[in-house]
C-alpha cells in the first residue's frame, strides 16, 4: 500500500480496525512499533514512522508493543496479483520458519529460483526472506511467552531457535529485553494459562456463529465437533521425526478481534504449520470491507444477503475435505457426515487424551490405498459402510494422486490447474471440484451454479444465468456462494 504519512496518521488517530494489519507505526520516543488500533497514549505525528509490515519495523530498530501485540495483527490480503508471489512466499515462510528448510527448497516449492524470490520479496517487504523468517520466530516465541506457561527452553525449541541461549541473544539484540521479561510483563496483567494457547488476530467484523455453524453441520463424528461455541478437532501434522497427532480447540475472543487456539503439546513441534492451517480454516486473513464492497449488489437480488464479516470455511486436512465432498455428492449434508464418520471410525487412527467426543484422525491417502487389495478391493470395504462403488473408486483415485504428490494443496497452487486434475477423475464433476477449491485450496472465486442451495436461493435462474449474474461478484464469488447459502437460513 502507498504510505502517505498524513493520511496514515489520521487513520492511526481514528484507531479504525479496518486498517489493522495494513500498516504499523514506529514511535521514535518509545522505540516501539504498534498496530493502528493500539489504545496506548497517542504519540505526536513527528515521532511516528509508518511501515508496511512487522519485519520492516523491526529492521528499523523498533520492538513490538506489549499492549496491542503486533504479532496478532491480521495478515495481508492475497487478492492483489502484483503482490501474489511476495504474499505467497511470506505465508509459506511463516508456516515453515521453524523447519530449518533452506531458501532454495522454499523457492522451488513456490516455483521460482531463490535469487528471484529474494529480489521480489525485498522489493515488496523491504527485508530479506531470512530476516522475515527470523522475525516470525521471534514473534512466535513472544506469543508463547505471553499466552502460555511453557518453560522458556520449550518456547525456544517450538520457535525454532535451537537453543535457549540463541533465543536470549536475539531477544536482547532486537527487543533489548530477555524472554523472561516478556513473561513477567504479561503476568502483571493476567497469569499465563497452563494450557498451550496462541492468539491469532483478524479484521472485524467476524461472523463467528455462522462459520462454526457451517463447520458443525458438516463435522465428521469422532474427528471434529462444535462444543459451547468452540470448534474442536483431531489434527495430524508432519514432524521431523514422523507424524504428529493431537487435538485443537479454537474459540472466539470477539472483544479483542482474535481467536484463541488451544492445542495438545504433541503438536508443538509443528506449531507454525498448525497456525497456518487454522488461519486458513477460519479465513483469518480476509479483508471483510473489500468483500462486502464487491458483494453489495447481492442485496439487489436477495435483500439482506450481503452479510458483512462473512468468512469462507477452509480446512485442516485437504484429503479429508476432498473425500467429504465426494461422499456428499447428491445426498444430504447429514448423510454425508454419517458416511465420513463411518470411514474415520473403521479405518482412521485412534487418538487418546482428546476432549470427549473426539476419538480418531481421518485416514490418510496411504491408509486408503492399503485397503485396496486383490482379494478385497476398496469398493467391498467401503460398501460395507454404505458407500456406493463409484464414490469408492473416486476416493481411491484421489488417494493415489495425493500419495504420489500430484495433488498437494498445502502450499501455493493454481486452483484452475488443480480443479482440472480433479475433474479428470471419473466421478468428480465441476461442483465437487469448485467446492474443494473453495475449502481446501482457499480459492476466493469459486462458484457453484448447480449447487442445490444456490438453486434454491436463485430459483428463477438457469445455471448459465447464475454464472452470468455472478460475474459482478468476482473475485469473491466463493463469498457470494456463502452469502446465498446463508440467505436460506
Amino acid at each position: 500500500m502507498e504510505l502517505n504519512h498524513d493520511a496514515l496518521y489520521e487513520a492511526f488517530k481514528a484507531r479504525d480496525a479496518r486498517f489493522d494489519g495494513r500498516f504499523f507505526v514506529g514511535v521514535s520516543s518509545t522505540g516501539i512499533y504498534c498496530r493502528p488500533v493500539c489504545h496506548a497514549r497517542m504519540p505526536k505525528q513527528e515521532n511516528c514512522t509508518f511501515f508496511a509490515n512487522v519485519a520492516e519495523a523491526e529492521k528499523a530498530g523498533f520492538r513490538p508493543c506489549l499492549t496491542c501485540r503486533p504479532e496478532l495483527a491480521p495478515g495481508h490480503s492475497a487478492a492483489d496479483a502484483e503482490q501474489a508471489l511476495a504474499t505467497k512466499a511470506a505465508h509459506y515462510l511463516r508456516e515453515h520458519c521453524t523447519s530449518g528448510q533452506s531458501l532454495q527448497k522454499a523457492a522451488a516449492r513456490l516455483g521460482y529460483t531463490d535469487r528471484h524470490l529474494r529480489r521480489v520479496f525485498a522489493d515488496y517487504y523491504h527485508v530479506t526472506p531470512v530476516e522475515y523468517m527470523q522475525t516470525c520466530r521471534l514473534l512466535l516465541a513472544k506469543s508463547l511467552l505471553t499466552d502460555s506457561a511453557l518453560p522458556i527452553s520449550r518456547v525456544a525449541e517450538a520457535a525454532g531457535f535451537g537453543s535457549t541461549r540463541r533465543m536470549n541473544d536475539l531477544f536482547k539484540k532486537h527487543y533489548h529485553l530477555c524472554p523472561s521479561d516478556f513473561r513477567k510483563k504479561a503476568r502483571q496483567n493476567q497469569p499465563a494459562s497452563e494450557a498451550i494457547t496462541v492468539a491469532l488476530g483478524y479484521r472485524p467484523p467476524y461472523q463467528w456463529e455462522r462459520i462454526v455453524g457451517f463447520l458443525g453441520m458438516r463435522a465428521i463424528p469422532g474427528v471434529e465437533q462444535v462444543q459451547d461455541g468452540a470448534y474442536q478437532r483431531i489434527v495430524r501434522l508432519s514432524g521431523e521425526k514422523g507424524p504428529l497427532l493431537g487435538w485443537i480447540t479454537v474459540a472466539n475472543d470477539a472483544a479483542n478481534n482474535r481467536v484463541r487456539l488451544t492445542l495438545a503439546e504433541d503438536l508443538l513441534p509443528a506449531l507454525p504449520a498448525l497456525l497456518g492451517k487454522v488461519r486458513r480454516l477460519f479465513d483469518l486473513d480476509c479483508d471483510p470491507a473489500a468483500v462486502a464492497e464487491t458483494l453489495r449488489s447481492i442485496d439487489d437480488v436477495i435483500p439482506g444477503a450481503n452479510v458483512y464479516g462473512l468468512r469462507i470455511p477452509g480446512c485442516v486436512d485437504t484429503f479429508e475435505v476432498c473425500c467429504r465432498a465426494i461422499l456428499g455428492q447428491q445426498i444430504s449434508v447429514k448423510a454425508a457426515g454419517v458416511l465420513a464418520g463411518r470411514v474415520a471410525e473403521a479405518f482412521g487412527t485412534p487418538v487418546e487424551g482428546a476432549p470427549e467426543g473426539l476419538t480418531c484422525a481421518f485416514p490418510t491417502p496411504e491408509d486408503i490405498l492399503a485397503l485396496d487389495r486383490p482379494d478385497r478391493p476398496l469398493e467391498e470395504a467401503f460398501g460395507q459402510l454404505g458407500i456406493i462403488a463409484s464414490r469408492s473408486r473416486a476416493i481411491l483415485d484421489v488417494a493415489r494422486l495425493f500419495a504420489n504428490g500430484t495433488l498437494n494443496w498445502d502450499g501455493p497452487v493454481d486452483p484452475q490447474e488443480e480443479m482440472a486434475k480433479l475433474t479428470a477423475i471419473k466421478g468428480i464433476g465441476p461442483w465437487t471440484a469448485n467446492y474443494v477449491a473453495m475449502r481446501a485450496m482457499g480459492y476466493p472465486d469459486a462458484f457453484l451454479e448447480t449447487d442445490g442451495g444456490v438453486a434454491h436461493a436463485l430459483p428463477d435462474l438457469t445455471p448459465k444465468q447464475r454464472v452470468e449474474l455472478a460475474q459482478q461478484w468476482r473475485p469473491w464469488r466463493s463469498y457470494a456462494v456463502m452469502s446465498l447459502w446463508e440467505s436460506l437460513s
